[in-house]
């Protein structure tokens, strides 16, 4: 019976030094989540990360929850701001075309106070009346101050990681339909004119839902310059909730 009782001991033991080494062997990822899986507020969720067992883990998991908690916080500010501009949005031809509020920057090129473009654009869809499928646009003037206009033949979708390239790794095309509309001049010097050019970029319905996370970034590419407009998550998601 004693004999029995040890070997019961040792089978325990045992099975508590393998859960221990499963536990152990949680990726920083999964401590993370079980951490937030509790409710936590964020400042007991940093304390629940320091009961970890390494200071690299404590730092590592730590990280995470702060930006999870980021995350988080940006998201609510997204989901207000997306239904501002779900407001803004245009819905006109009983329903059949959305037009998007037009948003504006400007984007610094030089050091001279006219080294400047200033961007324009908005988001526009155009439903079949017998399909009901939406055709979807990025409407966007560049206004610019240069010797010659820039003639803006082509656009590619970038990635998380800010590449833009015209084929992705795995092979697939990743170049965008654009067409351009009009460029006008005035203003002229010897030397400068200020231009205004406008292009389309047709989009597809799965492009922006798959672009609704983080929103999205077209890298313009013209004879004279290269450039980037990035279309933020809030109003994609305001343009989409309006024409849905």
């Amino acid at each position: 019976m004693k004999k029995l009782l040890i070997l019961l001991s040792i089978s325990i033991g045992l099975i508590g030094c393998a859960s221990l080494e499963l536990g152990d062997a949680l990726s920083s990822e999964q401590y993370t989540q079980r951490i937030l899986d509790l409710g936590l507020s964020h400042e007991e969720n940093l304390v629940e990360a320091s009961k970890l067992k390494t200071p690299h883990l404590v730092s590592v998991v730590s990280l995470q929850l702060t930006n999870a908690r980021d995350e988080k916080i940006q998201n609510e500010i997204d989901f207000v701001e997306a239904e501002k501009l779900a407001d803004l949005v245009i819905v006109s031809n009983n329903g059949m075309r959305f037009i998007g509020s037009e948003l504006s920057e400007s984007i610094k090129t030089g050091v001279l106070e006219t080294d400047f473009d200033l961007q324009s654009y908005y988001l526009e869809g155009t439903k079949d009346p017998t399909s009901g499928d939406i055709q979807h646009k990025l409407n966007l003037t560049i206004s610019h101050n240069s010797k010659n206009k820039r003639e803006y033949f082509s656009a590619n979708a970038c990635d998380s990681w800010g590449r833009c390239e015209a084929v992705k790794e795995d092979g697939t095309n990743n170049e965008l339909e654009l067409k351009a509309i009009s460029s006008s001049a005035s203003n002229c010097t010897t030397f400068k004119c200020d231009y205004s050019e406008i292009v389309e970029i047709k989009l597809s319905e799965d492009f922006l839902k798959d672009s609704s996370k983080k929103g999205f970034s077209i890298s313009l590419i013209s004879k004279k310059k290269s450039h980037k407009i990035k279309v933020s998550k809030a109003y994609l998601n305001g343009y989409l909730s309006a024409v849905q």
